[in-house]
């Protein structure tokens, strides 16, 4: 399985994750709000029996219609009836509401014989789902009949009731799971285009390069006839064009060992090795530069030997650019100092220079590929912004890190670590 489809498989696991705990807090709100429910209900039921328990304006009328007495009354007793049907609904929705149960309700009120004296105008299907509290009411109306009399208060549909007290939490955790999956999807699509505009933009490079490399090739074989066969006027012109051909060589491949490291072809091969004598050969090579160029370079290596897992070969590459990136940013005095130690068991590797330093903003990018620094007189040092993206690569396959202190004007400080075996 590759790596996309490894990462959309954890994405997908990751949602229904979050969807299914989002869904057990749901479930646990749901339980929460009905044990509050039942709470209130029994407030609220202590204070209809209460209110229903003497002989009031409100019991009395209910009294008459369960006794069917409309003597005192100049109205009939179906008017009667719709008056205190009237006057009890107000009743019950009062104390509901003090209670804060907002439910749609029906009431029906009862006695022993299932002989229905009073009920609500809206009554609820037996399709619906119903919770009902019956509440048996004592003192003066079951007095007045001899008989139990029960007022049953019904809800329908308790869990949409239920959820609406808690849209102050699905629904914002609805919208945030939203709003994450479409940011989600949103950075997938913007790092799968700019991974598949990186990988077009290294196999046209790759393939530029490879295509360089025969007239380069032909260039050389060319220059280095001409050195040995032609006129002593032209051997210093030809001299130059060698010279700049194999700079051209170096750079080509360079940007092919870069490719290789990054696509994974070429991997850094982990063996044991000294790094000593890969130090000193550097410190030769560039002693010998600084003689020739009249530039000075100073060295101090610590330590008899200096034993790591790596691969020498890109060790000294990256060792290597980064004194000649130190020679090239060190201005009109070039003035380099060396050195590689042991701390614990790290090894550090230091390249001090003199030059031109680099801006705080600028240090937090120049490992970035193609980067170059282009503030001040920097832009008339000649690169491809490959050379300490290369050495970082390098660094980090050694499981090292690399650090940078500069300061303008003052120069800077290039300090690897490496783990020591």
């Amino acid at each position: 399985m590759g790596k996309r489809h490894l990462y959309i498989v954890l994405f997908i696991i990751a949602i229904l994750g979050l969807s299914f705990i989002q869904y057990q807090y749901f479930r646990i709100g749901l339980n929460l709000a009905g044990v509050q429910f039942n709470q209130k209900m029994g407030e609220a039921v202590k204070e209809i029996k209460q209110g229903l328990y003497q002989r009031n304006d409100l019991t009395y009328l209910v009294g008459t219609v369960m006794a069917e007495n409309e003597a005192n009354f100049l109205l009939s007793m179906d008017s009667v009836q719709d008056a205190t049907n009237y006057f009890m609904d107000e009743f019950l929705k009062q104390k509901l509401l003090q209670n804060g149960v907002k439910a749609e309700y029906s009431y029906s009120l009862y006695d022993q014989d299932s002989t229905h004296f009073l009920t609500s105008e809206e009554s609820f299907s037996k399709k619906d789902k119903i919770l009902s509290y019956p509440v048996a009411l004592d003192g003066y109306l079951p007095g007045l009949i001899n008989k139990r009399v029960t007022l049953e208060l019904q809800f329908k549909n308790v869990n949409r009731y239920f959820l609406s007290q808690l849209n102050g939490l699905t629904i914002p955790s609805i919208i945030f799971l939203i709003v994450i999956i479409v940011v989600i999807l949103w950075v997938y699509r913007a790092f799968y285009l700019q991974n598949n505009l990186i990988v077009t933009t290294n196999e046209f490079i790759n393939n530029l390069t490879h295509e360089l490399k025969t007239p380069v090739f032909s260039i050389g074989v060319a220059s280095k006839i001409l050195e040995e066969k032609g006129h002593k006027d032209t051997k210093e012109l030809v001299g130059i064009i060698r010279a700049q051909v194999e700079k051209l060589k170096t750079q080509i491949e360079k940007v092919l060992e870069l490719g290789n490291i990054e696509e994974r072809k070429g991997f850094v091969k982990h063996i044991e090795l000294d790094v000593k004598p890969i130090l000193d050969h550097v410190v030769q090579s560039f002693e010998q530069q600084a003689r020739l160029n009249e530039f000075s370079f100073e060295s101090d290596i610590q330590g008899d030997s200096f034993l790591i897992l790596g691969d020498a070969y890109h060790l000294e590459n990256a060792i290597s650019s980064l004194i000649e990136n130190a020679i090239k940013y060190s201005g009109d005095q070039t003035d380099i100092v060396f050195s590689a130690f042991k701390k614990g068991d790290k090894l550090l590797i230091s390249v001090v220079d003199k030059g031109i330093g680099i801006n705080q903003e600028d240090i937090k990018k120049i490992f970035e590929k193609y980067y170059r620094v282009v503030d001040g007189d920097l832009h008339n040092v000649k690169g491809h912004g490959l050379g300490l993206h290369y050495v970082k690569r390098i660094v980090h396959l050694h499981k090292g890190k690399i650090k940078v202190e500069s300061k303008i004007g003052l120069g800077s400080t290039f300090t690897v670590i490496l783990p020591l075996k």
